[in-house]
């Protein structure tokens, strides 16, 4: 299983498998948000080697506040966020959360501090995951029952901690506001599109569509190396991306990684299709893996990240095959 496998969901469970991560001295400045469009701003994540990954973010500029897609995971990220709030004096309105992987929600808790009035809008998957047994709590009670050890690493030591931090105010991941269906949204005054995925990233996903711009944001319903099973519903999933082509979007926002053109949406999506379809068959596990490299070849700049996907493809052929075409905590098999 490559270390990396499952950096889109939380550091926590690189910690819990005994991954250790990489000591550096420095801390990462806080991103700075750039204009996709008039009035919508991304402010970029990263996955940098040493630590978890923060999910990008897209800030949408309303006429009574600030509407904030996805919160990140570090202080220094959730930090680039509330720099923006600031330097335009604006308030945050309202937090939408695509989904409850920590690298997408850990920073709501520090807008809200600062903004104690922004509203919190996601799906109540969050709730399943952090019920008793539900994915969240399982790697929580798993952290607490392994003292942290005062010799590991000082980066290690300080994830293991922002993560023990995050779950013991896990009310902070819920929804104020439940979204269980698609419609509109009228958030700080601004018309916002939300279409609710069912079984896809995980039980419950959010993405939205900006007509007036053109721009669609999918959390992680689009993912490099290679899409990350561990809390999905892969049929779901491959529905979800024919739901946002379906959309007349011009440029989509993934939750982690550049912007891509609808030729590159489509390339990933077609991918996703005929990966999903070898995993189904009786191909065997490196067919699906050399496979999955050729389809996103575009997306690929070097051998190393041409391994990197193959290796990644060649694991969740495994995985899949073993849950049975999902994951386990799949709610609909």
């Amino acid at each position: 299983m490559p270390a990396a496998t499952l950096t889109c969901t939380m550091v926590s469970i690189l910690l819990v498998l005994g991954l250790a991560l990489v000591q550096v001295a420095s801390t990462p400045p806080p991103p700075t948000a750039r204009e996709l469009a008039r009035d919508i701003y991304l402010v970029p994540g990263a996955v940098p080697p040493d630590r978890g990954p923060d999910g990008n973010t897209v800030i949408l500029v309303a006429p009574q506040g600030l509407i904030v897609v996805d919160s990140g995971r570090h202080p220094w990220h959730s930090d680039g966020i509330l720099n923006f709030a600031r330097d335009r004096h604006l308030r945050v309105a309202a937090i939408i959360n695509t989904h409850w992987h920590l690298d997408h929600s850990s920073g709501n808790g520090r807008i809200k501090a600062a903004y104690p009035a922004a509203r919190v809008y996601t799906t109540p998957a969050v709730n399943r995951a952090l019920a008793p047994g539900g994915f969240l709590t399982r790697n929580y009670d798993a952290a607490r029952a392994k003292p942290l050890d005062p010799t590991a690493p000082a980066i290690r030591q300080e994830e293991t901690k922002l993560f023990l931090a995050t779950m013991e105010k896990s009310d902070l991941l819920r929804p104020d506001v439940p979204v269980e269906k698609s419609g509109g949204f009228a958030l700080a005054g601004r018309l916002v599109s939300v279409h609710v995925a069912a079984n896809a990233v995980t039980d419950a996903d959010l993405w939205l569509d900006d007509e007036r711009t053109g721009i669609a944001v999918i959390g992680d319903l689009v993912t490099f190396p290679a899409p990350f099973f561990e809390t999905a519903c892969p049929a779901g999933w491959e529905a979800a991306l024919d739901d946002v082509w379906a959309t007349p979007f011009k440029t989509v926002v993934p939750g982690h990684g550049a912007p891509m053109t609808r030729e590159q949406f489509d390339t990933y999506r077609g991918a996703f299709k005929r990966f999903r379809a070898c995993v189904g068959s009786d191909n065997p596990s490196e067919t699906c893996a050399s496979g999955w490299t050729k389809d996103i070849a575009a997306f690929l700049g070097s051998d190393a990240e041409r391994r990197e996907a193959t290796e990644y493809a060649n694991y969740y052929v495994g995985f899949l095959r073993k849950g049975g075409g999902a994951s386990a905590d799949c709610q609909v098999k």
